[in-house]
């Protein structure tokens, strides 16, 4: 079965809260978001379990953190981190300005994806994902 090619524009949102993210495009086997992340959006340690992911600054600045705390990158704009599936991390915006990063994944189709929190949500995390239900 032939697939069309998708056509795609981003512009940052005005919104209420902390974090917004936006899927930008997708195909069966890969997903791009953009998030924009306040301070105050940081997420919890938590793993993907069939995605690897790689993260770009778009404006602002990210630190991202594995097990422990640890630091594994300081990133500015156009700088950026692969994360495989399975790897535990967490990352909170590191700037004024807010954080616009993009998040293109690509799925293992042999390997259910499910997000595994390793940390309790934040409180802004329970909120959003209370909305969704």
């Amino acid at each position: 079965m032939e697939k069309e090619a998708q056509l795609f524009k981003y512009e940052r949102p005005e919104f209420e809260g902390v974090k917004k993210s936006m899927l930008i495009c997708s195909s069966d086997i890969l997903r791009g978001h953009i998030q924009v992340v306040k301070n105050g959006g940081e997420n919890n340690l938590h793993t993907h379990t069939g995605e690897d992911a790689f993260w770009l600054v778009l404006s602002g600045a990210v630190k991202f953190y594995g097990e422990g705390d640890r630091l594994i990158g300081s990133l500015k704009k156009y700088e950026g981190i692969l994360i495989p599936r399975g790897f535990k991390y967490w990352f909170e915006s590191a700037s004024e300005e807010p954080l616009e990063i993009l998040r293109v994944a690509a799925r293992d189709q042999g390997t259910e994806n499910k997000r595994v929190n390793c940390t309790p949500l934040k409180p802004w995390q329970t909120e959003r994902f209370a909305e969704r239900a």
